[in-house]
């Protein structure tokens, strides 16, 4: 008992409450919006979700993150483990939203991506921390390309645009603090528009078009861009304070989609106004402040990636959720960090969590 109280003590409390008081903002917010339609089953979920999310960090913070670097084969095991749920998941997976992600077990869903992140961000960490020395060959970072190309083909038939995209800013993030050679981007970055042409014209439905192109070039307020556009009222009628839990007429009256996982920003501020989101925009500040601090002070390239994988996803998520409410990034279902419905990524994220909590410890001593 004693050692688990010492334990506690070394962690960052502060961290911790931030990331709680974010996931405590979403279940008031998933409480209200479940009063459009009478179901509460994800408010009660949400809590379940959390405690289990607290209970991982804390086990994950005990152990020596090393056991990633040192153990290869576990980490290349899981990998593959999750390549073939991400398979089984074009052939076996309902589909939700438009797109075939989640497997379903009675109540629980279950979607693989949010565990891939996790082992894509803790094997490029080992790839490059290994091969630091060596960045300057193109071979590796090729190699290390591979790894990403497998689980962001699989997506993309998945029909899951937006996991695809964080995918990839999740390798850039290390890459950038791995040390990677300015020619080696610009070429990597020549690579990547002549896939999106490709994409473009061979590979993307024309709903998926039509919805990029009624962002980019002609906005339908009535058609592709609705969603975006009741976002924005949402956003907009909220003032200071807020209509009032239950009292937005965006939310509670059907015009704004999906608010407890990709909208729920615009739910945020419409019920609970402009003093909720500045707070909101405080807790994420904080964390991401305090996870850059971690991987400044990680005194060996390991850790330092880690933290570097894990800050890049919550910033990219962070910014292509909100941007998705205010209408400056396409509508590509990016779940808001701690705060958006769903079990999976809210385990996830508190896993994450874990390991930033464990880093900053090994780090002072």
């Amino acid at each position: 008992m004693n050692f688990i109280l010492n334990h506690f003590k070394k962690l960052d409390v502060c961290l911790i409450l931030a990331c709680v008081f974010l996931t405590l903002i979403g279940i008031i917010s998933i409480y209200s919006s479940s009063f459009r339609n009478g179901d509460f089953l994800n408010f009660k979920k949400q809590i379940i979700f959390l405690l289990v999310g607290l209970l991982i960090m804390f086990v994950i913070s005990f152990f020596d993150y090393g056991i990633f670097k040192n153990n290869p084969y576990l980490i290349l095991i899981l990998y593959f483990f999750l390549l073939l749920l991400l398979a089984g998941a074009l052939f076996f997976a309902p589909e939700i939203r438009g797109a075939k992600a989640w497997f379903k077990f009675g109540k629980i869903s279950l979607q693989p991506i949010e565990f891939v992140k996790i082992v894509l961000i803790i094997l490029f960490a080992k790839f490059f921390s290994m091969r630091h020395i060596e960045m300057y060959k193109l071979s590796h970072i090729l190699l290390s390309g591979f790894y990403l190309t497998l689980p962001v083909i699989l997506v993309f038939f998945q029909s899951d645009l937006g996991s695809a995209l964080i995918l990839v800013l999740i390798w850039l993030g290390i890459l950038v603090v791995s040390g990677i050679k300015l020619r080696h981007f610009l070429l990597l970055s020549l690579c990547f528009l002549l896939i999106l042409i490709s994409g473009w014209n061979f590979l993307l439905k024309d709903y998926q078009k039509a919805r990029l192109t009624s962002f980019f070039v002609n906005p339908d307020p009535l058609g592709t861009s609705w969603s975006q556009e009741q976002a924005k009222i949402a956003i907009g009628s909220g003032g200071f304070l807020g209509k009032g839990l239950k009292k937005g007429s965006q939310t509670q009256f059907m015009f704004l989609p999906e608010p407890q996982t990709d909208f729920i920003f615009a739910a945020v501020c419409e019920e609970m106004g402009f003093l909720t989101i500045s707070f909101l925009f405080l807790l994420f500040f904080l964390i991401l402040f305090k996870a850059i601090k971690i991987c400044q002070s990680s005194k060996f390239n390991f850790p330092k990636l880690l933290v570097s994988g894990i800050t890049t996803l919550w910033m990219a998520q962070i910014f292509v959720n909100i941007g998705m409410n205010i209408g400056i990034s396409p509508i590509i279902g990016i779940p808001l960090p701690f705060v958006s419905y769903g079990g999976s990524a809210l385990i996830c994220s508190y896993f994450l969590l874990g390991l930033l909590l464990n880093i900053n410890i090994k780090n002072k001593t």
